[in-house]
């Protein structure tokens, strides 16, 4: 005789994970569906364990993968335990002998009615338990209206004041209240009320992301697209709110189970592995290590196992498993997404979502939620990667993240600094170099703009591109150095590389980049910004940029710019919002001496502008002003500044001013004094500034006519910008003058037939 099998139940433990106190129920032993809203067994599983204890904040269910219930969600389940367990407590009022008010002959089928639906429907569907409360009182009010006896209608009378009572104590409980408009016609067996009302987050066994897989209830669909054929994003209108959600579907998440449980033995094989700080020193190779020994483990298993596996299926297994073992699990996902930008993680992690800024939407709410494991894992690696320490002494990590498809600036904040735990803002960087015609595109700048800054280029003056965060200072940087002629050499300085000095390089630039000490953290390993300024001007002849302006290195860079003036570029980025706002930084905040200051020549101010809903956010830049030379203590009292070109909002760009048209810069007859055919003509270099402007908005019109994008990446720009200095040095040499009319005549030729002739390369 054999044993009879073993009972299978729910497994449940209580956790406590900062501020959240998590019921968890490991559903791996019993046949239940791990979910409240498809299983009305696992509901009254859920509420009868509710009822027991207290302060339940979570609910994680078990069974492959975690399905957890946010605080919300779990909150409706509390409140119904709540009454489930007073109403059990309560039950002499619901005997036989409470039901039967001294004298009531169907005290004994209410009792069973009461009983049935307390005991057994309230658990499992709360929402049924009401509308089941609702009709047992519509039918005993009918037969108090026909019963005669006058024993029998104090009976029932006070039978329906029970069935009210229980009634309006449902009737006021959340679940209920959310459930109102849908129980018209409410079935008992259907419970696709709930699925309106609970929606778990997923997260696969092997991953520490969660992810809110369904789509938002009553939402609005305005777009959709795929990253690289296997993530879909849906993008939506949340309904009553000026959030846009960002809802990810990435291939980690539509696996069969066997494949799951494939990724998941592998990833705790894996885990024994731990990579250490030394293979961080080459994060590329170290992957590519990984993955080969992922994929030859995974077919092992997959073989063991006796599964049949594509080479497409294994490769993709095999990202996934590399992903989330040394890499940074979503983060990589999303970064794959060209339109995002910037990616903000809040903390405290495992109860917000991630925040980005997408590149048409703006600011979006996503589905996905990190846990604080997967924090602890990203700070482990981040200081491997840079080197850099981040703990109590050193809460501020800065640093940049070459990952597959994509790179990134990351900052990273920790306690104390940020009381609630660690916080990350994951910044992308584009894939090419920005160029001033793409500016032109997204109207940022327009032709004029563009050619007066391609002529400031060329005439070696020093620039401060300002700005407030995220208005575009550093993208907008990289479109001014893919205007340096590719045969003057450049180096940049920076703390956090984000100028694509190695795209650069493979198009044929001469640059150099400097890595320097973050002004933000401390480390005894780098060189400091000054330093690395003073440095560069040991290197020979050089257009300096320097990434970022922060603090003390400002004077060093204003030494470089009163050496260099005369012969390179020299430019930076800082944070600051008007020609004014740079001067009150860099003089009185910095200390940078004001006869020092008046090297800058020209100040570019770009700004985020909203629109009048406040619900759209566009890159403008606002002005391009000149800094003059004759005043000696406040430069915005003295007109030390000369607005050349102002936003016009009316308009929506750029337009030039009266002063920048009729020739009162004193920079522009600077360059122009160096050019024999300039000299004293200013029409000659308004008519440059113009053909200059003409040939960037021709590339731009033809672009979007054949709907070519990549004529506006830097390797065609470059091109078009090499060909019309050519054309200039041609037609001076054929006709002895600065023809701008045939220089740009002689341009839009060779144009055409380098249109036509991309258009047979196809």
């Amino acid at each position: 005789m054999t044993d009879p099998p073993p009972k299978q139940e729910i497994v449940f433990t209580i956790e406590r994970s900062g501020e959240d106190t998590i019921l968890k129920a490991d559903f791996s032993n019993t046949p239940l569906i791990p979910s409240l809203e498809d299983s009305e067994h696992t509901m009254a599983k859920i509420i009868v364990k509710l009822a027991e204890i207290t302060g339940v904040t979570k609910i994680v269910f078990f069974q492959k993968r975690e399905y957890e219930y946010d605080f919300e969600q779990t909150g409706l389940l509390v409140e119904v335990a709540k009454l489930y367990g007073k109403l059990l407590r309560d039950k002499e009022r619901f005997s036989v002998a409470g039901l039967s008010f001294g004298r009531c002959r169907n005290a004994e089928s209410w009792y069973n009615q009461l009983k049935d639906v307390i005991m057994n429907l309230l658990p499992k569907d709360p929402i049924g338990a009401y509308v089941e409360l609702r009709r047992i009182k519509r039918r005993e009010t009918i037969i108090l209206d026909k019963e005669a006896d006058e024993t029998g209608q104090y009976c029932i009378s006070n039978y329906i004041g029970v069935l009210d009572y229980l009634i309006d104590v449902l009737e006021k409980t959340k679940i209920l209240i959310i459930a109102k408009p849908y129980l018209a016609g409410y079935d008992l067996s259907d419970r696709s009320v709930y699925r309106k009302i609970f929606a778990a987050t997923i997260k696969p066994d092997f991953m520490y992301t969660k992810l809110m897989a369904a789509y938002p209830k009553n939402a609005e669909e305005i777009d959709s697209y795929t990253i690289e054929d296997d993530t879909e994003i849906t993008i939506f209108r949340l309904p009553n709110s000026v959030q846009t959600l960002y809802h990810m579907m990435p291939p980690e998440f539509k696996l069969s189970e066997e494949k799951y449980e494939l990724l998941d033995t592998a990833r705790n094989i894996m885990a024994e592995h731990k990579p250490q700080k030394a293979d961080f020193v080459d994060p590329k190779r170290m992957r590519e290590v990984f993955f080969n020994v992922g994929k030859d483990l995974i077919e092992e298993l997959a073989a063991y196992r006796g599964i049949l596996l594509r080479e497409k299926d294994l490769d993709a297994l095999t990202s996934i498993l590399v992903r989330y073992t040394v890499g940074f699990g979503l983060i990589e996902v999303l970064l794959k997404d060209e339109e995002i930008q910037d990616i903000s993680i809040n903390s405290p992690m495992g109860r917000i979502p991630m925040f980005l800024v997408h590149g048409i939407y703006d600011d979006c709410v996503t589905n996905i939620i990190p846990t604080p494991a997967e924090a602890e894992s990203w700070a482990s690696k981040l200081r491997m990667i840079s080197g850099r320490p981040l703990d109590e002494a050193n809460p501020i990590l800065d640093t940049e993240l070459n990952l597959p498809g994509a790179s990134t600036r990351v900052s990273a904040i920790n306690p104390p600094i940020n009381p609630t735990g660690l916080a990350f803002s994951f910044r992308r960087h584009r894939d090419k170099p920005w160029t001033l015609p793409l500016f032109i595109k997204a109207k940022m700048i327009n032709p004029i703009a563009a050619g007066l800054i391609s002529f400031l280029v060329d005439g070696t003056r020093t620039m401060m591109v300002c700005g407030t965060r995220s208005s575009g200072k550093s993208s907008f940087m990289s479109g001014v150095i893919v205007e340096i002629m590719r045969r003057y050499r450049i180096i940049t300085i920076e703390d956090t590389l984000e100028l694509p000095v190695s795209d650069l390089r493979d198009l044929g630039f001469n640059i150099q980049s400097m890595k320097v000490a973050s002004s933000l953290t401390q480390t005894g390993s780098e060189v400091d910004a000054s330093t690395g300024i003073r440095a560069t001007l040991r290197l020979g002849d050089s257009s300096l940029i320097i990434g970022e302006v922060r603090s003390k290195e400002a004077v060093a860079l204003y030494e470089a710019m009163r050496v260099g003036a005369a012969a390179n570029v020299v430019a930076g980025t800082i944070h600051a919002d008007s020609p004014y706002g740079l001067y009150d930084r860099v003089v009185n905040d910095i200390g940078v001496p004001k006869t020092s200051f008046k090297a800058t020549d020209i100040i570019i101010v770009a700004s985020p502008i909203k629109s009048a809903d406040g619900l759209h956010k566009y890159r403008r830049v606002t002005q391009i002003t000149e800094v003059q030379k004759e005043w000696e203590d406040d430069p915005l009292l003295e007109k030390g500044f000369l607005d050349l070109m102002k936003y016009d909002a009316k308009k929506d760009e750029l337009v030039p001013t009266l002063d920048l048209i009729n020739g009162e810069s004193q920079v522009l007859k600077t360059i122009a004094g160096k050019i024999s055919d300039y000299a004293g003509s200013w029409d000659a270099v308004w008519q440059d500034i113009l053909t200059r402007a003409q040939v960037r908005e021709t590339l731009v019109k033809k672009a979007v006519e054949l709907k070519d994008n990549e004529m506006l990446e830097a390797p065609f720009v470059i091109l078009c910008n090499d060909v019309y200095h050519l054309m200039v040095e041609k037609v001076k040499k054929k006709t002895g003058k600065l023809d701008h009319k045939k220089i740009y005549q002689e341009w839009e030729i060779w144009f055409d037939q380098e249109v036509k002739r991309r258009k047979i390369k196809g």
